[in-house]
């Protein structure tokens, strides 16, 4: 078999009842597995299928994750293609505008479609390799789950008896999605049902084919989105007016359940979960002798079967049972792990208070480095730029008044008026309202800046400074920590 898989890593949606590790800016997939540290659930996945059969991945995420995704493949030392979605689709415009691209570059390409937050255990490789044969022979080979109890919030796929001439491959006698809680029973107890991992391996032309079949709107509209797309920054971004037109729905909906080319692979020699919830994340975890999983500096005494996980301080808890603790920065979350589904009303509230705790995190990775909120009023953010070295980024002007940027530590230039200034530790460098300034990291160790972003007028620059520069110093247990960022500032 010569024919080469292409990892289609899909990296949509926020994960709302993982908050607060998952925020919108950076969702849950970007986030660590076992707490800081960690590889996220998008280096899990990229890592598990890399290297023999495998080509460099394709992945979709939304326009405003590319530096996340840049960052994170570029940790691993991995490249691939990135594709910008203007706007979520679900995932059959996402899957088809990757088949476009996969094909163009390789006719008899594959595609092995991959959730990007789920974790799985096993070998699931060698499921997939066995199924490369079917897969070039024009089947539509969807990976299913043996259940291990009755979920009502995963589809199913009925076994409908197998194929003679490709071992391991069975039919698919019909799809259930979401059933009762009696009906999933007996699903399980039939034993002749699979969970809907949302795995599939196809190759790219018969993908492309039955969408032109079953849903040709879509089909050009996400052609045309390709088509006109534009590279920046190293990722395709997909043209808006184009890919809007395609219909939101899943692959599943739009092409797998009226095909008749799907078939279905029982991966049995796997242990899978989509990690919807914190009480998942319990489950899956490695856990003490007590039933505690632990991430961070965490005391717990008397404490059985709860997570307890912190992204900075110590948390200490006494006599939990059945608990999840997560600490973040910014926002703590407490509960029963039998209420982990209701993570998502608390999320849907702060969203209807507008609360930034929704958004993002305090401190962010980006493709340059970087940023930290260190303070917040009425009148101004203040922030961290962390810049790496030989990195680039373009600082931006608020749009409602100037912003002043402080460089603390290593060394750089930036271009103003076309003329390029050298930079060093206490330089100041106000920018207008509109105005980006272009900034590179020139050195060999990390150069940091701290960014003042005023809402206030120009005129209240030193009131609105002076405010600012109070509440970081404040942030610094030490008084020569305080007093240097103190004089940096100001």
């Amino acid at each position: 078999m010569k024919t080469s898989i292409y990892p289609l890593v899909l990296c949509g949606g926020m994960g709302s009842r993982l908050w607060p590790m998952s925020r919108v800016e950076q969702p849950k997939q970007f986030q660590p597995v076992q707490g800081k540290g960690s590889l996220s659930y998008f280096q899990t996945t990229l890592q598990r299928h890399r290297g023999g059969v495998f080509k460099p991945p394709i992945i979709v995420t939304s326009a405003g994750h590319t530096q996340l995704v840049t960052r994170q493949m570029r940790d691993l030392q991995l490249t691939g293609t990135v594709l910008a979605e203007p706007m979520g689709r679900n995932t059959g415009p996402a899957v088809l505008a990757a088949a476009l691209v996969a094909i163009a570059e390789d006719p008899e390409a594959q595609l092995l479609v991959l959730p990007s937050d789920h974790i799985i255990t096993g070998d699931l490789n060698a499921t997939v390799v066995a199924m490369q044969q079917a897969a070039d022979n024009g089947r539509i080979v969807l990976f299913g789950v043996p259940p291990a109890y009755p979920e009502i919030g995963y589809g199913y796929i009925v076994d409908g008896g197998g194929y003679t001439n490709y071992p391991g491959l069975h039919r698919v006698e019909t799809f259930i999605e979401k059933p009762p809680y009696e009906r999933a029973q007996a699903l399980i107890s039939g034993g002749y049902s699979y969970w809907a991992s949302g795995i599939s391996l196809f190759r790219a032309d018969v993908l492309i084919e039955e969408f032109h079949r079953f849903e040709p709107e879509t089909f050009y509209a996400v052609s045309a989105a390709v088509s006109a797309g534009k590279m920046i920054n190293g990722a395709l971004h997909l043209e808006e007016t184009a890919f809007v037109k395609a219909k939101s729905e899943p692959t599943e909906r739009l092409v797998f359940e009226r095909s008749t080319a799907v078939a279905l692979a029982p991966a049995r020699d796997i242990q899978w979960d989509d990690v919807g919830a914190w009480n998942a994340v319990q489950k899956i975890s490695a856990r003490n002798a007590l039933g505690n999983v632990i991430n961070g500096d965490v005391l717990a005494l008397d404490t059985h079967n709860s997570l307890i996980q912190s992204d900075s301080r110590l948390v200490a808890v006494i006599g939990l049972r059945d608990m999840i603790v997560v600490d973040t920065p910014d926002a703590l979350l407490v509960m029963n792990r039998d209420h982990s589904q209701d993570v998502k009303q608390v999320v849907e509230h702060l969203k209807g208070l507008n609360r930034p705790e929704v958004t993002s995190h305090l401190l962010r990775d980006t493709n340059w480095g970087q940023v930290e909120l260190l303070a917040k009023d009425d009148g101004y953010d203040m922030r961290m730029l962390v810049i790496a070295p030989g990195a680039s980024l373009r600082v931006n002007g608020t749009g409602h008044g100037p912003s002043l940027l402080t460089f603390l530590t290593g060394g750089g230039v930036y271009e103003r008026e076309g003329q390029m200034v050298v930079v060093a530790r206490g330089d100041s460098v106000t920018i207008p309202a509109d105005v980006t300034l272009p900034l590179t990291n020139t050195g060999s160790k990390e150069l940091r800046a701290m960014q003042l972003l005023m809402t206030h007028d120009a005129e209240s620059v030193a009131e609105v400074a002076a405010s600012a520069v109070k509440a970081v110093a404040s942030l610094f247990t030490k008084p020569e920590a305080a007093a240097a960022v103190t004089g940096a500032v100001l």
